[in-house]
């Protein structure tokens, strides 16, 4: 049985370019303990107050992993996409070490099957991500746009008309429209779970879920 991994588990992450330092950071705003590793002297310098820990190693070099304490770690992210042999070699290495769950990193799709093939457990494709929920942004109602792999979204949005000004269990939304809208905010309050009886204003926020294509449709109703 594969050993279950704390929750506030520390993270050695590796790379600090912008993706590598927004995880860095976010993970410490988490509270959660962080060894962030980089071969620029610089940027260590810069993150070395921000995090945890920063220390200066190139990763490439599984003995420097280990002098660092790379193997006591249960979590770890690749967060190097510039150079895709580098990536290929700090999985590797950290494959070797022993590391139960490794994020990785990858710029393109044949990259990101190499991670995958040598053992990384999690593919990132921070880039593509974002040009599709940037895609599916543009279009002016939707907020926020969270897609997962079954083709299953959740997004925030302003709400159409057709189901304003009246209680949702006579908008009939789920059936007219396939979505489900989970919350809603009115301005200055919190998300409040939606029920049949909650009336939608014109000013409120809504949370849907559904299938990708019904929200889309959903979004795009005039009246």
């Amino acid at each position: 049985m594969v050993e279950k991994i704390p929750h506030d588990a520390p993270v050695l992450v590796i790379g600090l370019g912008r993706f590598g330092a927004a995880t860095a950071g976010q993970l410490d705003r988490l509270d959660r303990e962080v060894l962030a590793v980089d071969a620029d002297a610089g940027l260590v310098q810069k993150w070395s107050e921000r995090v945890t820990h920063a220390v200066q190693a190139d990763a490439r070099s599984i003995d420097a992993l280990r002098q660092i304490g790379a193997q006591e770690f249960a979590i770890a992210v690749v967060a190097v996409g510039s150079s895709i042999e580098a990536s290929v070699l700090i999985t590797a290495n950290l494959v070797d070490l022993k590391i139960p769950q490794i994020w990785a990193k990858a710029i393109s799709q044949s990259h990101g099957k190499i991670l995958a093939r040598i053992g990384a457990n999690h593919v990132i494709y921070p880039e593509a991500e974002a040009g599709e929920r940037v895609a599916h942004l543009v279009s002016g109602r939707m907020l926020d746009f969270i897609e997962f792999d079954d083709d299953f979204a959740i997004v925030k949005m302003y709400p159409p008309k057709p189901i304003r000004g009246l209680p949702l269990g006579e908008s009939q939304v789920r059936r007219k429209f396939g979505v489900t809208v989970v919350g809603v905010k009115p301005p200055g309050k919190d998300f409040t779970y939606a029920t049949p009886e909650t009336v939608i204003s014109n000013h409120d926020l809504i949370i849907v879920s559904g299938t990708s294509g019904a929200i889309e449709r959903f979004a795009s109703v005039q009246g």
